[in-house]
């Protein structure tokens, strides 16, 4: 018996969470799940909540069904968890896993614990959408459950280019696209699209970017009055810290974003070297990937650039000593 079937076993309600400000990876995965769910198994009553979604994801099914507003006087038999590393991931939807019956956490983030009575986190895949591909019976996975998996596999590989893609994520990737989807398509409208507010955001944040550490890191800040300027929301920030990333010489780039509460950032992390970024997003009590991660940081923008340079700098001393002997 696999793992979900398991799981699924003798529930009647199921609900399905991911994180806060979802991305594509969380959103594919989650649909991924609903839609499988919904057609395989048509005796559940299953339910989404996700925060707000880019509509650039609106084609993928699901999409409009997805609840965004936390409901206290519902209980589920079953919570199941996708892309989210911990609890206060969940936002406001974090009772509904307090509060079930059973409840199952699939993820890939190494700072994920275990949030779930059953936990499939596997920190060496490529994205969310690939372990779940893995619980699935590949010969119930339709069209629309593929659309919904190759898009998070997308997202979470940078189509293909980061390094957490391996052949097993190019072989699955290959399998759904078999299925006949518009791949083309998915790629362009939901990754590299932007409105012409979003282009001139991303340009501004580039040309304001500061390079610090011997031009070894670089940083940028996206402020609330820059994204009303170009009549943005937060998800518009989506690819800056990428831009940057790819600077000649640099090893780590830093997003800062108002969160718009007082003197509160949203801090995003990138690196192309050695760097362990999940180190440094849980130092500050954050988490995610080596080479991808984030927190949330109060203080001025001053501030978090030191403390965030701090840790980075004990990274390269410690690196230096290990490549020394001592």
């Amino acid at each position: 018996m696999s793992i979900l079937t398991d799981v699924l076993n003798n529930k009647k309600t199921v609900v399905i969470l991911g994180h806060v400000n979802p991305d594509g990876d969380c959103i594919g995965s989650c649909l991924g799940m609903y839609n499988y769910l919904r057609e395989n198994e048509p005796q559940l009553q299953v339910s989404v909540y996700l925060g707000a979604m880019g509509v650039k994801f609106s084609y993928l099914a699901g999409y409009e069904e997805v609840k965004h507003v936390y409901e206290p006087d519902k209980r589920f038999d079953l919570c199941i968890t996708l892309d989210a590393s911990d609890m206060g991931r969940l936002g406001e939807f974090a009772p509904y896993l307090a509060d079930a019956g059973d409840s199952l956490c699939i993820d890939h983030h190494i700072t994920n614990k275990g949030l779930a009575a059953v936990n499939v986190v596997e920190d060496c895949v490529s994205s969310t959408c690939e372990v779940l591909y893995g619980l699935l019976e590949p010969e119930k996975i339709s069209k629309t459950v593929a659309e919904c998996l190759y898009t998070g596999i997308v997202h979470d590989t940078g189509v293909f280019k980061y390094s957490n893609t391996s052949g097993k994520t190019m072989e699955i990737a290959g399998k759904l696209m078999d299925m006949g989807l518009d791949f083309p398509a998915i790629i362009d409208g939901s990754f590299y699209m932007k409105t012409y507010g979003q282009a001139k955001l991303h340009g501004r944040a580039v040309l304001d970017s500061v390079r610090i550490l011997e031009n070894r890191c670089v940083y940028t800040v996206v402020t609330q009055d820059e994204l009303k300027e170009y009549g943005c929301t937060v998800k518009a920030t989506d690819g800056i810290v990428d831009q940057l990333r790819v600077v000649e010489g640099v090893e780590c780039a830093i997003l800062l974003y108002e969160t718009g509460n007082p003197s509160e950032y949203k801090v995003s992390l990138r690196t192309n070297s050695e760097l362990d970024l999940s180190r440094i997003a849980g130092h500050f009590g954050g988490g995610g990937h080596v080479k991808a991660a984030g927190c949330t940081v109060s203080g001025t923008v001053d501030e978090i650039i030191e403390g965030l340079a701090g840790q980075i700098v004990l990274q390269w001393e410690e690196r230096e000593k290990e490549q020394a002997g001592c």
